[in-house]
């Protein structure tokens, strides 16, 4: 018999179902999905669920249904890959003969004192949830403080000001203008966007310590009633402990086929991953196809395939319902239409899944 073990059922993990399911695979192959959650979730749309304008069921998408999928339900506790196991907590250990690993990322808090404590963030269902329900139970004109103007804060901010028009948002931003990974237009489109809608936009802001309902900004204590932190991601700390070479963000850097130099059956797809390109869920299934084409070949017993460099289509953003940004063929856009290529995406996305 041969095992494939998939370590987390993301956008990555998904795609590789998806993709190994409508093949032939050989007779004596179970594969095995673990997972925390009895279904997938789409991440990009947390924000979403966090400020109120999407329902739980709105972002869930069920894991798909086939006579060789087995899922486990659990935590893991460690990936030891010299054994080819997976231990789980209050389950027998895992045995695998492939493994893919795609656990995702967590909050980076950059080591500001209380930020682990004290905000509230959007990286998982459950956190996510946390913070709908904390943002959403807050009195008439209370302050919302976002750490951080990259995607994650500027469409919690936006999605939030239609949510709660009668919040008082503040994002903080340590770059001249928010946006600072996308071109300067979108930037500068997004800022007036915020400052049309009364958003307070603070721009090259330094947090240097989070207290209860207190953040401090160049040393200066500001006051939110809530606090939320979207400043940067790392990866799950299963990855960051593993005993293998990885880049300064300490990604796990990889062959050209996607899997640890130093143990060739062990595969690693999305966030976690040391990649040319900013994590994302575009990203993580774009690399799922390929690992899924080397997979089929290795079991085939053919010729490892020639893998093409990975190129991302483009990353779009919402500014609430009706307005949104984004680069798509390298083409900055504005208002409406990148709005709804967003809705339509998401649509396909969730009607194409499971």
């Amino acid at each position: 018999m041969k095992r494939l073990v998939l370590l987390g059922g993301g956008y990555g993990g998904m795609r590789i179902l998806q993709k190994l399911f409508s093949s032939d695979l050989p007779e004596d192959l179970t594969i095995t999905l673990v997972d925390r959650n009895p279904y997938h979730s789409m991440k990009t749309e947390y924000y979403a669920l966090a400020a109120g304008t999407a329902s739980d069921h709105h972002i869930r998408v069920q894991f798909p249904v086939h006579q060789k999928l087995e899922i486990k339900y659990g935590e893991i506790e460690k990936i030891d890959l010299d054994a080819n196991e997976i231990h789980l907590k209050d389950d027998d250990n895992l045995a695998y003969d492939t493994l893919v690993i795609g656990l995702g990322c967590e909050d980076k808090y950059h080591n500001v004192p209380g930020a682990d404590v004290h905000t509230l963030s959007i990286q998982t269902i459950d956190s996510s949830r946390r913070t709908y329900e904390t943002l959403n139970n807050l009195g008439a004109n209370s302050i919302v403080g976002i750490v951080g103007a990259g995607l994650s804060g500027v469409e919690l901010a936006s999605e939030l000001h239609e949510s709660r028009p009668d919040l008082q948002v503040k994002l903080f931003d340590r770059g001249h203008t928010i946006l600072s990974a996308f071109p300067e237009r979108l930037g500068k489109y997004v800022q007036s966007w915020f400052e049309e809608r009364h958003v307070e936009v603070v721009s090259e802001s330094n947090i240097t310590k989070v207290e209860p309902n207190t953040l401090f900004n160049h040393g200066e204590p500001v006051h939110c009633d809530s606090i939320v932190w979207t400043a940067g991601i790392q990866p799950n700390k299963l990855v960051r402990d593993l005993d293998v070479e990885k880049d300064p963000q300490q990604r796990v850097i990889l062959k050209e086929d996607h899997s640890i130099p130093t143990h060739g059956n062990a595969f690693v797809v999305g966030d976690c991953a040391s990649l040319p390109h900013a994590p994302s869920a575009q990203l993580a299934e774009e690399q799922a196809e390929q690992i899924a084409l080397v997979l089929q070949k290795q079991w085939k017993n053919e010729t490892p395939p020639a893998l093409p460099p990975i190129k991302i289509k483009g990353t779009l953003g919402s500014l609430g319902s009706k307005h949104g940004f984004g680069v798509m063929a390298n083409r900055p856009l504005t208002g409406r239409v990148p709005r709804l290529l967003k809705s339509g995406i998401l649509w396909m996305y969730k009607n194409h899944n499971g």
